[in-house]
């Protein structure tokens, strides 16, 4: 059980990173981008064919964060530049990214079981940490990206990427372009998302056309969870949370998987598992908030 937990903890810190991206469409830009299930899979896609091709691990993580930024973008110009609506653009950018993405792996899927991918790298160099060497590196990643938004979140471009998601009117009147600000999310989130993917594959040892299917929800379910547990405003709290929240989610799922059978669950029974874990985390902090105004009116 204690090896299934830190397997959890490694994917939770892996798939935060793709949180942190949902977490800047979704809460800071305001805007419900369905790009993240396609970027997510062009990240895997684009790290495994340059590893099995020779190229460095730690590079294709940097190759994927730039497909997945580049996919942002074009949701971002769809949407501020031809004036398709901000759901429709991400759906459109998502349908593109599936042949896309079979364009660049030739097929349905990679694998890198036999390919020196970074954590095979580092199992070998961080050997004296033993079975924790992976789990330190995930977490260093995260951590790093995590401190990373969370400076640039601070900076002047970054307050101006945050005003445009409450008040695009109030930032065009200090002469900032809100179109800019947004394909400029947009392209930082999807590349943060193609990370996490590139990651995820590395991690696995694999990529697949169908592994991106529900990342948007996987995000969401991270960002809603941990808000419900870390209620602040701050900026590094904010962010803290989202990862907290993928990590409560991913322990709950393979707590589920494991002593689902009790109940009748299976291992297809993933997505729905996803769903109602969403589901009860939106609707708890509802119930909350209205019991508290009822206690507050008496």
């Amino acid at each position: 059980m204690a090896e299934l937990l830190m397997h959890a903890i490694e994917q939770g810190l892996a798939y935060g990173i793709a949180a942190l991206g949902v977490f800047l469409t979704y809460r800071v830009l305001q805007f419900p981008d369905l790009t993240v299930d396609g970027s997510f899979v062009t990240g895997a896609a684009i790290a495994s064919l340059l590893i099995l091709n020779g190229g460095d691990p730690f590079l294709a993580l940097a190759a994927a964060f730039l497909a997945g930024a580049a996919a942002g973008m074009v949701t971002g110009f769809l949407n501020t530049r031809l004036g398709i609506s901000s759901l429709l653009a991400g759906v459109l950018t998502m349908i593109m990214l599936y042949s896309i993405n079979l364009r660049i792996m030739g097929r349905p899927n990679l694998s890198l079981l036999r390919a020196s991918t970074a954590m095979q790298v580092v199992d070998g160099s961080w050997s004296p940490l033993g079975p924790l060497a992976i789990l330190a590196f995930v977490a260093l990643l995260t951590l790093a990206v995590k401190l990373g938004l969370d400076f640039f979140l601070k900076t002047e471009v970054g307050f101006a990427l945050r005003a445009a998601g409450d008040n695009e009117a109030m930032v065009s009147a200090h002469a900032v372009d809100p179109r800019a600000m947004k394909m400029l999310g947009l392209a930082l989130s999807n590349g943060l998302v193609a990370l996490s993917g590139a990651l995820v594959a590395q991690y696995g040892g694999f990529a697949d056309i169908g592994m991106g299917i529900g990342t948007i929800v996987t995000g969401l379910a991270a960002v809603i969870l941990g808000g419900s547990l870390i209620r602040s405003r701050r900026v590094g709290w904010m962010t803290a949370s989202v990862l907290v929240g993928s990590l409560v989610y991913r322990m709950a799922v393979v707590i589920a998987l494991r002593y689902g059978y009790a109940v009748g669950f299976q291992a297809s029974d993933l997505k729905l598992i996803t769903a109602l874990l969403v589901i009860l985390a939106l609707v708890i902090p509802a119930v909350r908030e209205r019991r508290l105004r009822k206690v507050s009116s008496c």
